[in-house]
């Protein structure tokens, strides 16, 4: 009760400042592995402080944004998103992709804003804060954890694990296990690094449901009894002082101490919400992987429903999540013509996520974009024929190399019903993902980094607001 009213205080509080004084849009930012969540926010920040690439915004179209700079976050026990850093390594005279987001960091972009309307002969120019929030999408899918007993998560990961190859270590690791033994310390160290082992090799597979989530980022909770667990088949009837019963007791520990205190402290203040998703990365790696991914975005987001979480729902305490975007990243990796199927996809792909939900009116949309343009295109001729292709620096060696990925399918439940039968392999088609360099550079005065459709998310995501 203490909690609850304490919490309803400073949102009345942050309420009544943001409404008289200077009003706050907090914009979470996360993405499962290798989205591009550290480069959307870089080019995102770089294009709102440079305006000429933004036409999609509706207040910078119209020049009602007349500046746009950086604060100091107001956050101080939160690490500050290195925008600077970020910037240099994509602008330097060999670019470079910057790190990937290992911990919570957060940013503070502020525009002066003039009233749109009949407001805008009334009233001055405002300034409108933007707190962006950076998580790693492993987190996020800790959030259906907050659901499950201890044996309703093992069950359910030994399941998944036990179709992928990948896993068989450690399944054979798991049903070896004495779980009605009684608990040895280096027993249940054994089995969660063998468990981290096999969630790190899932992962590179291109598999999404990897939990918990800190096992993969542990950062200072690394060899911690609360990251010190994994799943174990339930034996019949588990003794109090067994090591099964100190797994389920840690796994508690894990939601009580780690989970619920990240969604505490950052998530539950969120306005707005970004999801960002390799969905090609997804394909390429085939229709399990697809599967996977729909999975991980229907589990965690069906956290969300109203009243089946007594804890979350004492954490929003009437606030919510108002927009969310899932935007497929990586568009740039595919001539134009084929965005519009990528977006369709993309929307297939996160459809029951967004039914299950049930933000209690939020409003959702699917896009296909690109934060960072690295190609070009162009059409060859390949056996006679026309080849709309992309072009680009090549990772691996630097080469420069045109390349086509393959045609997406018009109808997207031609990759989903695969996805759901469990098929191995895509059938009738075959579809290739390059690894490209950020190409270099050159930004002019008043222009950000070239994207796609970034100005088009913005706008969905905070336009209203400005």
């Amino acid at each position: 009760m203490a909690e609850g009213l304490t919490r309803r205080v400073d949102g009345l509080a942050s309420g009544l400042s943001e409404t008289f004084l200077e009003p706050v849009i907090r914009l979470g930012v996360t993405g499962l592995a290798r989205s591009g969540k550290t480069v959307f926010i870089t080019s995102l920040v770089a294009n709102l402080l440079e305006r000429g690439r933004m036409p999609g915004v509706l207040a910078a179209h119209e020049g009602r944004i007349s500046a746009a700079f950086l604060q100091p976050q107001p956050d101080d026990t939160v690490p500050r998103f290195d925008y600077e850093a970020h910037l240099a390594a994509l602008s330097a005279p060999v670019p470079s992709w910057p790190e990937s987001t290992r911990t919570v960091s957060q940013l503070r972009l502020s525009l002066r804003v003039r009233p749109s309307g009949l407001l805008g002969g009334l009233q001055g120019p405002r300034v409108v804060h933007v707190d962006i929030v950076d998580y790693p999408g492993e987190w996020l899918l800790d959030l259906a954890l907050l659901d499950k007993s201890y044996a309703e998560w093992a069950t359910e990961a030994l399941r998944r694990l036990k179709s992928r190859q990948e896993a068989a270590p450690y399944i054979a690791q798991a049903r070896e296990a004495e779980a009605q033994a009684a608990f040895e310390e280096p027993a249940a160290q054994a089995l969660a690094q063998g468990y981290v082992a096999c969630l790190r090799s899932v992962r590179e597979a291109g598999y999404y449901r990897c939990t918990p989530g800190r096992f993969l980022l542990p950062g200072e909770l690394a060899g911690s009894p609360v990251l010190t667990f994994a799943p174990l088949p339930r034996p019949e009837a588990p003794s109090r002082r067994s090591l099964w019963r100190e797994m389920e007791r840690r796994f508690e520990a894990y939601k009580a101490r780690v989970v619920k205190p990240f969604f505490r402290d950052h998530f539950a203040r969120i306005d707005r919400q970004v999801v960002l998703i390799d969905a090609l990365g997804a394909i390429h790696q085939g229709p399990q992987a697809v599967e996977d991914m729909r999975g991980a975005m229907a589990d965690t987001l069906g956290a969300f429903r109203p009243g089946r979480n007594a804890f979350l729902t004492r954490l929003l305490m009437g606030r919510r999540v108002e927009r969310i975007l899932f935007a497929a990243t990586k568009a740039d990796h595919l001539h134009h013509t084929q965005h519009g199927r990528l977006q369709a996809i993309m929307a297939a792909l996160t459809h029951e996520a967004r039914a299950r939900a049930d933000f209690a009116g939020a409003e959702t949309r699917s896009m296909a974009i690109a934060a960072l343009r690295a190609t070009t295109e162009e059409t060859i001729e390949h056996h006679g024929r026309p080849l709309d292709c992309v072009r680009g620096t090549l990772l691996e060696n630097g080469r420069q190399a045109a390349f086509y990925p393959g045609e997406l399918p018009d109808d997207p439940m031609r990759l989903l019903a695969p996805a759901r039968e469990g098929a191995e392999a895509w059938l009738d088609a075959d579809y290739k993902v390059m690894s490209f360099a950020p190409s270099r550079l050159e930004l002019r005065p008043g222009n950000g980094p070239p994207h796609i459709r970034l100005d088009h998310a913005l706008q969905f995501l905070i336009g209203d607001r400005l």
